[in-house]
This record gives structure tokens, C-alpha cells and sequence, in this order.
């Protein structure tokens, strides 16, 4: 249904435009102190007195996983409601449980205070965070599309992906900052948990934006129809979880997982592994938007199958640019600059296209599932995967073809055609 939009209506999407990205910024900013954080909070939590340092890392980061893993219990539990009761009331719920649990995540004893209680509740707040996530994007995104203008989907949509590089750049910005400000030693015993505090104020002003959000008439116009088959729904997010999982896979290798790679891997300082994040973040951010604004003139698959193609053929002689020694940091730089902006042409028009496979009546649950599911895989599981994987084989490449073959799968997805079955790619609408 295409709802005509006047100046009441422009400035009701506006106002759904950052009611709803501010979640995400959050969402991300703290997965990204996080993941900057990582060898930090494996000391702190993961490593008893004479334990590995790297097995420490990847209980930190099967931590990290963990939490991905209740991203689609999320999905499901919150877009159930956003489908049924409305998007509002379901952003307010998951931006209130994803500010409690990081901000007590700054607030929470260490190994060497709590023994082997502290890695549980450390566990326990990522699956709380996990949960709020899920919710997050089904409901934010469904706001953010349904209140667009005709013809700005895409550019709407893109918002969505745009607050997670703000929310990947506040987070290394913040982990930069400290450790430059502070001593490796305050930053280990302290410093760490002020960036999990400080989501406690951002967490109160999106709360008080999204009480002031109205509800979409989208949503309102849907509650008397009747849901699409299961079948249906299921076949789209399987197509979904596809077409993204080289987003999802690609994304976090190069935006959140570097860090840790270059430091454990490649020899790098703190210090450079953040500027390099940094880089990477900011080409990542630079391409969202346009890409988005671009997929409402060429079509969201193109756009996102150009990206995901990229990545195939560039991430290998990427990341043995990265490890050449006599490789100026200028052009190092660069490299992680361009390795963001193809994350970002996949990730601009794919909030709009998950938007557009479903239709309102189960918009909130079937695109939330989707990203979870591919999230939950290939997002969640990058950080623990590709350092066990290097810790066994030895072979540092072990990112790149992480990234690569995700991508490879979702270039396949997104070729022109029909899904099995003969099914189209959006589940129609059905009337009640």
C-alpha cells in the first residue's frame, strides 16, 4: 500500500529515521568496544591465573558468539509482538534491556574478584544484549521503510546499516581515545569499562525518542489481513539470510575482527589495530548512504551483488597486502579504507531489500529473523572462527577466505531468477 506524504508525514519519518537508527548505533557501538576490547576482557574474565592468553580469546570470543546465537530467539520473540501489537512498544522494550545489560556490563567484577562467577554473568549480559538485539533491526528497520517516502526505501533503509558504522566508529573512537589518554595498565584494571558506562546516557535519550514515536500507518493498514503461509515466510528468510550472510561475514572480518588479528596475527600494536579499524569504519561509512540512495534508482540486487562480488576477487590480495612488510602505511591504509567501502555498498541497500520480501503482516518477524540467522552464523562466529582456525593451521590467509566464501554464497543468492519451488522473491500480500 503506497501512503501519499505531506509535510505531517515527511516529519513523522524523519522522526522514525533517528528513533530508529539510534538503537542500532548503540547495539553497535557497544558489539564494537566489545570486539576492540576483546584481548582486554579475555585477561579480565577468560584468563585464570597461568591460563593461555590465546584460549582465553576464544572463550572471549565464543562469548561474543553466544550472544549472536539468541539473535534470532530475539528476532523471533520481539517480531512476533512487533507483528501483532506494533512496532512501537517493541522498540521501547529492547532499547530499555540493551541499555541495562551493557551498562552493567561495565559494572561487573573481574576474574581475579568474582573467580569463575564473573565469566558467567559476563555470558549472561551478552545473552540479554543478544535478545534486545534480535528485536532491534526487525522493528527498527520495519519504522524506518514503512514510514519512507515512495521511491526512498532503499535510501531510508540505509540509515539502518549507516548507524552501525557510527556506532563500529564512536566504539573504536572511544577504545582510541582511552588508550591513548591512559596507561596500558589503568586501561587493563579500569579504563575499559567506562565506554559499557557510558551507554547508560545514550540509552535514555533513544529511549526518550522512540516514546515520541508514532506508530506506522503501514502497520495499522496490515492488522486485518491474514499471515502468508509458514512455508512461504520460511523459503524468504532462507533467501534473506543468503543474500547477507557475505554482508554479515565480510562486515565483521574487517570492521571487528581486525583488530584482534593484526595484534595476535600479524604483530601490529593496539594502537595501529585501531587506526586501521578506524579506516576501515570510515570507508565502510562513506559507501552506506550513496548505495542505498543508488539501489532506489538500479535495484537493491544489483547494487549488493556488485559488493559481494568484490569482496571474492579482492579480500585474498588484501590481506597479503596487509602482511607485506615493506608495504608503505599509507597504502596499507587505503587498502583497509576500500575493503570497508565494498562492505558498505552490501550493506546499504540490504536493510530495504529484507524490507520488501515481506509484507507488513510479518515484516517485523520475517526480516528480524533473516539478519539474525545470518548474523548469528557468520557474524558472531567470525571472531571465534578465524582465530581457532589460524591457532590450528598456522595459515594467516584464514580471514580472507572467511570473507570471500561467505560472499561467494551470497552472489549466488542474489542472481536474477526464482526460488526454489518456483516461489517469487517477496511473499506476497494476503488479504483477511
Amino acid at each position: 500500500m503506497t501512503f501519499i506524504h505531506g509535510t505531517g508525514e515527511k516529519r513523522r519519518g524523519r522522526r522514525a529515521l533517528v528513533a530508529g537508527s539510534v538503537g542500532n548505533l548503540i547495539e553497535w557501538y557497544e558489539f564494537g568496544v566489545y570486539g576492540y576490547f576483546a584481548t582486554i576482557i579475555a585477561a579480565r574474565f577468560f584468563t585464570p591465573e597461568g591460563g593461555s592468553e590465546i584460549e582465553g580469546l576464544v572463550k572471549a570470543y565464543a562469548s561474543f558468539a553466544l550472544a549472536f546465537f539468541f539473535r534470532p530467539v530475539g528476532a523471533a520473540l520481539f517480531g512476533r509482538l512487533g507483528d501483532r501489537l506494533g512496532r512501537r512498544p517493541v522498540l521501547v522494550l529492547v532499547i530499555t534491556l540493551m541499555t541495562v545489560a551493557t551498562t552493567l556490563i561495565g559494572a561487573l567484577p573481574t576474574y581475579a574478584q568474582a573467580g569463575a562467577l564473573a565469566p558467567w554473568l559476563l555470558t549472561f549480559l551478552r545473552v540479554l544484549q543478544g535478545l534486545s538485539a534480535g528485536g532491534e533491526f526487525g522493528g527498527a528497520v520495519s519504522v524506518m521503510t514503512e514510514f519512507a517516502p515512495p521511491g526512498r526505501r532503499g535510501l531510508y533503509g540505509s540509515w539502518q546499516s549507516f548507524t552501525v558504522a557510527l556506532g563500529l566508529l564512536a566504539g573504536a573512537g572511544a577504545a582510541a581515545l582511552l588508550a591513548t589518554a591512559l596507561t596500558e595498565a589503568q586501561l587493563g584494571a579500569w579504563g575499559w569499562r567506562l565506554p559499557f558506562l557510558l551507554t547508560l546516557p545514550l540509552g535514555l535519550g533513544a529511549l526518550w525518542l522512540r516514546l515520541r514515536l508514532d506508530e506506522t500507518p503501514e502497520f495499522e493498514a496490515a492488522r486485518s489481513r491474514a499471515a502468508p503461509p509458514r512455508r512461504e515466510v520460511a523459503e524468504a528468510i532462507a533467501l534473506g539470510a543468503g543474500r547477507i550472510m557475505g554482508w554479515a561475514a565480510a562486515g565483521y572480518t574487517f570492521l571487528v575482527v581486525l583488530p584482534s588479528y593484526l595484534q595476535s596475527s600479524l604483530g601490529a600494536t593496539f594502537q595501529q589495530a585501531l587506526v586501521a579499524t578506524v579506516l576501515a569504519n570510515l570507508g565502510f561509512a562513506v559507501t552506506i548512504v550513496p548505495a542505498g540512495l543508488l539501489s532506489d534508482r538500479l535495484g537493491r540486487r544489483a547494487v549488493m551483488l556488485s559488493g559481494a562480488a568484490l569482496v571474492v576477487v579482492l579480500a585474498v590480495p588484501l590481506l597479503n597486502l596487509l602482511q607485506q612488510p615493506g608495504v608503505s602505511t599509507t597504502v596499507k591504509g587505503a587498502a583497509v579504507f576500500g575493503a570497508g567501502a565494498v562492505v558498505g555498498l552490501m550493506a546499504g541497500p540490504g536493510p530495504a531489500m529484507l524490507s520488501e520480501m515481506f509484507p507488513a503482516r510479518v515484516r517485523c518477524t520475517g526480516l528480524g529473523l533473516a539478519y539474525a540467522l545470518s548474523n548469528a552464523v557468520f557474524s558472531g562466529c567470525a571472531g571465534l572462527i578465524i582465530t581457532e582456525t589460524i591457532e590450528r593451521t598456522g595459515d594467516v590467509d584464514i580471514p580472507a577466505y572467511y570473507a570471500a566464501g561467505a560472499c561467494a554464497v551470497s552472489v549466488l543468492a542474489l542472481l536474477p531468477g526464482r526460488r526454489s519451488g518456483g516461489a517469487p522473491d517477496t511473499v506476497p500480500e494476503r488479504a483477511g
